[in-house]
């Protein structure tokens, strides 16, 4: 099985390889370096980093750097390192403004041949003209006069957004997209890669084709959105093959896919740096983003992300996936990995009174279904902490915790019995109990079994933590549900604990996943944790029904 799912666009591979359309399979990922990239880019990348790997191809990494005002380097590598951190390797990395004059050199071709003008209209009144399929009254001017025109908006001798490049189609034309097209327009703004060369710069429908017929691209894979624009990208390919430097084959063709939607966050760009630029995340690594920064931060490893994108498929149908597979896949990328230990979220204080010293019990990392071998050794001692949820003084029917009367096991350690319990303002600050002589790795004597199992770590060994639950970013699936999808945040989506966590982990790699048992996946913050201020992130919790 290939990395790429089978799908429509698979076929159509396929099919051109073997009919010999075309000698090697050349694909791109072609992100705008205008932020940072998010789980919804992971289906493209995944799809033409996949394809290429399959099929023996190529794949170009190329940053659509056309617009200047809000393009940085910082984007451009971060981009390039989040495909790194998937898996990937770009056979070449590019920039669409290294062909800028190769462009412009086309841009003059289809001027000559009467195929292009200059057009002065503000953009409102274009926009009008355009939506009732009317020509502009630039639309006949000369040749000559085109020419000159647009040699001087390359000169910079007229402002930013006077006058346009536009191709010379079918104002009226069915497809909105090929009613007269945008091909540049002036901007008076330094450019983060090739500096202050150039003021004018072209629009998407007039690079991508070309960037693509210039690289070799052979399927040219773009998202649902950019369905129409296909006619203009034709356009343009037909009437500039063999001329301005450009080949005449292999032609490329464009292919569009439904996008990656998900519940429970969004994927707007624009929604993203509200949230950002708002401060109601810390920034672009917040994990509760959807960004692949944000989830890198988290803890969720790249191949659960290539995983997810292979379960979702490839097609023309756009849905909305829920969060649960998303989340269900990242554990089951975990579970193989993360060895058990134990950490207490809500520490609630439980005194042994029977008991004194301390000992160290031998524990295994791994639970029977997995077929790995490994023990730590953990301390225990007459203190313990407990999670707080694991006691209550008035249980309700079927309650397998601690409570008065009723015994429960410490995991990979004693069953204890409540004796005493020590409030203080109408809240527990302390338990007392006794362990069950005898009931290390074994059952009662008196054959009064415990109910349950609950998980705790020694006062005296156990290392402070802060615990940070993440959650789903918005309580509603679709966070525009009531129209404004900043009242839908969750207030739940992080959860600060102070709790402790058992020593082993100090010896462990910083990178470790772990699973603390009845509680999630967790893994060290890679920002703000230290060896003696450990800080843990939640990346994703156990499923519901989690047994010990």
């Amino acid at each position: 099985m290939g990395l790429v799912p089978e799908c429509f666009i698979t076929e159509i591979v396929e099919r051109d390889l073997k009919e010999g359309k075309y000698a090697k399979l050349v694909t791109r990922f072609p992100p705008e370096p205008n932020g940072y990239l998010h789980i919804g880019h992971a289906r493209s990348i995944v799809l033409n980093f996949g394809l290429a790997q399959d099929y023996g191809g190529e794949c170009n990494l190329r940053f659509d750097d056309t617009n200047p005002e809000t393009e940085k380097e910082e984007y451009a590598r971060a981009i390039e390192e989040d495909v790194r951190w998937l898996g990937f390797r770009p056979t070449r990395v590019l920039y669409a403004s290294d062909y800028f004059e190769t462009m412009y050199q086309c841009a003059l071709v289809l001027i000559q041949e009467g195929k292009a003008y200059v057009d002065d209209l503000p953009e409102e009144e274009m926009s009008e003209l355009r939506a009732q399929g009317k020509p502009s009254p630039y639309r006949e001017r000369s040749v000559e006069e085109n020419l000159e025109l647009f040699e001087r908006m390359r000169r910079g001798e007229f402002p930013t957004g006077s006058r346009v490049l536009r191709a010379k189609i079918d104002p009226a034309h069915p497809n909105f997209k090929l009613r007269d097209p945008v091909l540049y327009r002036i901007v008076h703004a330094p450019h983060y890669h090739v500096g202050d060369r150039w003021v004018i710069y072209p629009m998407y429908d007039f690079a991508h084709p070309l960037e693509d017929f210039i690289e070799g691209v052979t399927h040219s894979l773009c998202t649902l959105e950019f369905e129409n624009n296909r006619a203009v990208y034709d356009w343009v390919i037909e009437n500039l093959k063999g001329k301005c430097g450009l080949p005449t084959s292999p032609r490329p063709h464009q292919y569009e896919f439904a996008r990656l939607d998900l519940s429970h966050t969004v994927l707007s760009k624009r929604k993203l740096i509200k949230l950002v630029e708002g401060g109601y995340v810390s920034g672009w690594d917040d994990p509760r983003l959807p960004t692949l920064r944000g989830l890198r931060r988290r803890g969720v490893r790249p191949e659960a992300i290539v995983e997810f994108v292979r379960k979702t498929g490839i097609s023309r149908n756009e849905a909305q996936i829920e969060m649960d597979l998303f989340e269900e896949v990242v554990r089951d990328d975990l579970n193989p990995i993360a060895p058990r230990v134990l950490g207490v979220v809500d520490p609630l204080k439980v005194v042994l009174t029977n008991y004194e010293g301390e000992e160290w019990i031998e524990a295994p990392y791994w639970p029977r279904d997995i077929p790995k071998e490994g023990t730590r050794p953990l301390p225990f001692s007459p203190e313990l902490y407990i999670e707080r949820t694991d006691f209550s003084l008035n249980p309700p029917k079927g309650w397998k915790r601690l409570a008065p009367g009723q015994r429960v096991r410490l995991r990979h350690a004693y069953v204890i019995e409540l004796e005493d319990v020590v409030e203080e303002g109408g809240e527990v600050r302390l338990l007392k109990a006794r362990i069950v002589p005898g009931t290390l790795g074994a059952n009662p004597e008196d054959g009064v079994r415990p109910k349950g199992v609950i998980h705790w770590v020694s006062a005296r060994h156990a290392l402070p933590v802060e615990f940070r639950l993440y959650g789903r970013l918005f309580r509603t699936k679709d966070p525009e549900e009531g129209g404004d999808f900043l009242q839908n945040l969750n207030p739940e989506a992080l959860v600060v604990k102070r709790g402790f966590i058992e020593p082993s982990v100090a010896q462990d790699p910083e990178d470790t996943r772990y699973q603390l048992e009845r509680l999630g996946y967790f893994w060290r913050d890679p920002v703000d944790s230290r060896p003696e201020a450990l800080v843990m992130n939640r990346i994703v919790p156990l499923k519901e029904g989690y047994r010990v």
